[in-house]
């Protein structure tokens, strides 16, 4: 099994820590948090992660607009976004994936199933 590197955006310590140890425990991949958009940015460039998840509703940058700079960005633009959001409406999710946002994921999520959503959503379960 490749490990993968997930970059979590929330900017509530609490859901960035469930979230860590749960796809650290369950899928044994790397997992690096950001708490806003813009620290977000930086670590995208620098980690080069191979996903992300990324919190809709965070003050001063929103979701959205941070993953509209991360596909302005040549060295960010081809990492899968994913959004872990309670923001999860039909009519959301048509305007998520419009915009290049590969899904949204509700919170409150599974912790037991949340690596093998994310790997679903991204095709990885043909490499594990």
């Amino acid at each position: 099994m490749i490990q993968k590197k997930i970059l979590v955006v929330d900017n509530e310590e609490y859901i960035q820590e469930v979230t860590k140890i749960c796809l650290q425990t369950t899928a044994k991949w790397q997992v690096i948090t950001a708490s806003s958009g813009t620290e977000a940015i930086k670590k995208a460039v620098t980690e080069k992660p191979d996903a992300i998840l990324l919190d809709v509703m965070m003050p001063d940058m929103d979701g959205i607009t941070t993953f509209k700079y991360l596909k302005e960005n040549s060295m960010t633009n081809q990492i899968p976004v994913i959004l872990l959001t309670a923001k999860v409406q039909n009519t959301d999710r048509i305007h998520y994936i419009d915009l290049g946002i590969k899904a949204a994921i509700a919170k409150p999520f599974s912790p037991l199933t949340l690596a093998q959503e994310i790997s679903q959503i991204l095709g990885w379960n043909s490499e594990q």
